[in-house]
C-alpha cells in the first residue's frame, strides 16, 4: 500500500503544475511570458520565457512531493537531484513545454514525462536516468490546445483525462485507448525533403502515389511532437522523426520525448521504432541523446520497417 500510494503522489505531483501551466498559458497575452529569454539549452533550442516558467514549476512541484530523487530535464545540461531531505526512490525525465517555439502563435504545446524507479541503493545520480525505456513505471503528456487533454499509461493501458476549468481537475473520458490498426495520415517535416533518407523518400512516395489504386495518405504536421503523435494516437495513421543527412542521430530526444511517447503508443496498442531497434529497448549513453524516431499504428509502422529493411540489406547493413 505504502508502495502504491507513494507512486500514485509521484504522479499526481506531475499532473499538478499541468494546470498551472494552462493558466498561464491563457493569460500570456497580459503578461510578459511570450518571447525569447534569451539563451539556448543543452540541445541547442531557443529557450522561451514560458519554457524557463514551466521547467522551474514543475521542478519545485517535485520536489516538495518527496517522492522523486533525481530529475532530467529539458532545459537543464545536468541531471538535478534532489536535496537529501527531501528524496523519494523515483527518477522523473521530462520535458516542461514541448513545442516551445510555437508559443508565439498560440499553436498547441505541451509536457511530456516518464518515470523510473531508481534501481541501485546508492546516493542518487544522473547515472540513475539512464535506463531503457522497458523500465517506465508511468508516462504521459498534457496537450494544451483548445482544451486541456492528459493522456496517460502505468504499463496497463492508456487512459485520457480532460481538464475542467470549474472544478481544476481532470475528468476521465476514455478509458484504455486503443490506436487503429491502420490509419490514413502521415506526419513528419517535409522540409527536410532533400535530406532524406532514401527508406523514407519511398516510403512516403508509395503514401503519395499508392500503388493499388487507393487513396492516398493525408499529411498533418504541427512542429510540436506533443500534438502530432497525439493526433496519431486518436486517428490513426504514423509520426516520423527518422535520422537524415544534416542530424544523422535524429534530432527528438530518447529519455524525455522518444521513450515516453514509444511507452504510451505502445501500451495502445501501436509500435515505436528507429528503424534499426525498438525505442523502447535503447539503453540510454546520456540524459539528452538523441534518436530517430517512427510510431504510430501497427500496419503504418510495420509497412515502413519492411522498406528500411529493404534498403539496409541492400546496403548491406
Amino acid at each position: 500500500y505504502t508502495n502504491k500510494a507513494t507512486f500514485l503522489k509521484s504522479t499526481n505531483t506531475i499532473v499538478t503544475p499541468m494546470r498551472w501551466v494552462v493558466g498561464t498559458n491563457c493569460v500570456s497575452s497580459r503578461l510578459p511570458r511570450y518571447g525569447i529569454a534569451g539563451s539556448t539549452n543543452i540541445t541547442g533550442d531557443q529557450v522561451k520565457k514560458l519554457d524557463i516558467l514551466s521547467n522551474n514549476l514543475v521542478i519545485n512541484m517535485i520536489k516538495s512531493s518527496f517522492t522523486s530523487c533525481v530529475l532530467v530535464s529539458e532545459e537543464d545540461d545536468t541531471a538535478i537531484i534532489v536535496e537529501p531531505d527531501k528524496q523519494g526512490k523515483y527518477v522523473v525525465c521530462f520535458d516542461p513545454l514541448d513545442g516551445s517555439s510555437n508559443i508565439d502563435c498560440l499553436a498547441s504545446i505541451g509536457t511530456i514525462f516518464a518515470v523510473f524507479r531508481k534501481t541501485t541503493e546508492d546516493d542518487p545520480c544522473e547515472n540513475d536516468a539512464l535506463q531503457p525505456g522497458r523500465n517506465i513505471v508511468a508516462a504521459g503528456y498534457a496537450l494544451y490546445g483548445s482544451a486541456t487533454m492528459m493522456v496517460l499509461s502505468t504499463g496497463q493501458g492508456v487512459n485520457c483525462f480532460m481538464l475542467d476549468p470549474a472544478i481544476g481537475e481532470f475528468i476521465l473520458v476514455d478509458r484504455d485507448l486503443k490506436i487503429k490498426p491502420k490509419g490514413n495520415i502521415y506526419s513528419l517535416n517535409e522540409g527536410y525533403a532533400k535530406y532524406f533518407d532514401p527508406a523514407v523518400t519511398e516510403y512516403l512516395q508509395k503514401k503519395k502515389f499508392p500503388e493499388d489504386g487507393s487513396a492516398p495518405y493525408g499529411a498533418r504536421y504541427v512542429g510540436s511532437m506533443v500534438a502530432d503523435v497525439h493526433r496519431t494516437l486518436v486517428y490513426g495513421g504514423i509520426f516520423l522523426y527518422p535520422a537524415n543527412v544534416k542530424s544523422p542521430e535524429g534530432k527528438l530526444r530518447l529519455l524525455y520525448e522518444c521513450n515516453p511517447m514509444a511507452f504510451i503508443i505502445e501500451q495502445a496498442g501501436g509500435m515505436a521504432t528507429t528503424g534499426s531497434q525498438n525505442v523502447l529497448d535503447i539503453q540510454p549513453i546520456s540524459i539528452h541523446q538523441r534518436v530517430p524516431v517512427v510510431l504510430g499504428s501497427p500496419s503504418d509502422v510495420q509497412e515502413y520497417l519492411d522498406i528500411y529493411h529493404k534498403h539496409q540489406a541492400n546496403n548491406g547493413n
